[in-house]
């Protein structure tokens, strides 16, 4: 069954100066569309350093590699690739 839209397109904004807008006319499909808004709601609300800060690391600071945010930013990102 084929989606009823009454919008054509739809603005996200921009992300490093150019234009982010979604538009379902069947043309070039990519499918890293997604990680490009996540990467634009990250920037816009901070959205892997507020989940990170959820979560408490009991790690030796000078033992870490990797902070919390870090590995939190890799798990998502990755995840929405998928």
């Amino acid at each position: 069954m084929p989606a009823e839209c009454s919008q054509d397109s739809f603005d996200f904004g921009s992300v490093d100066g150019r234009r982010v807008v979604g538009v379902f006319d069947g043309g070039l499909i990519t499918s890293d569309a997604g990680s490009l808004l996540l990467r634009a709601t990250n920037k816009a609300i901070r959205l892997v350093d507020r989940f990170a800060a959820c979560f408490r690391d009991g790690c030796d600071g000078d033992q870490i590699e990797h902070t919390v945010a870090t590995l939190i930013g890799q798990r998502v990102f990755c995840i929405s690739r998928n």
